[in-house]
């Protein structure tokens, strides 16, 4: 958490901080894939901001109600799927996918989902109630980047 506080202290550029977060999240947990998103209610979409991993995501914008992410969105908590070929929610991000979580960040009121951390592993059950914790301090830590 200190790194993170770290980078989001002395962030002078949101894009490139957001892209050490998400190599920091990706390598601190040993995941296989990290993205950050924006949401845009006004146009009604979920932006990729970075990723760190294989490739891109599929998706890098989709409508706010699709997915996985739409789900963390609307319910306005954690989603996280042991078994994303079980999940008719799940958009087809990389073949191999097995388990995916989504962390909603929130705005500083704590009222309105403003950004997702997305992190997908090709392990079923890879993210136990400790990772989660752990990743929901992590959009706490840095919701500071979703001001800009």
């Amino acid at each position: 958490m200190a790194s993170l506080a770290t980078i989001v202290s002395n962030a002078d550029n949101r894009v490139a901080a957001l892209q050490r977060v998400a190599d920091l999240i990706k390598s601190s947990g040993s995941y296989r894939w990290v993205g950050l998103y924006d949401v845009d209610r006004m146009a009604g979409v979920v932006r990729n901001i970075v990723w760190s991993g294989p490739g891109p995501p599929e998706h890098p914008t989709f409508p706010i109600t699709k997915g996985l992410t739409g789900a963390a969105i609307a319910g306005r908590q954690t989603i996280n799927v042991c078994d994303v070929t079980a999940d008719p929610c799940y958009l087809t991000a990389l073949s191999n996918t097995q388990s995916e979580i989504v962390v909603p960040i929130f705005d500083a009121a704590g009222e309105s989902v403003v950004g997702t951390i997305d992190v997908e592993s090709e392990i079923p059950n890879a993210f136990s109630i400790e990772a989660q914790e752990v990743l929901e301090r992590c959009a706490d830590v840095i919701r500071p980047l979703w001001k800009w």
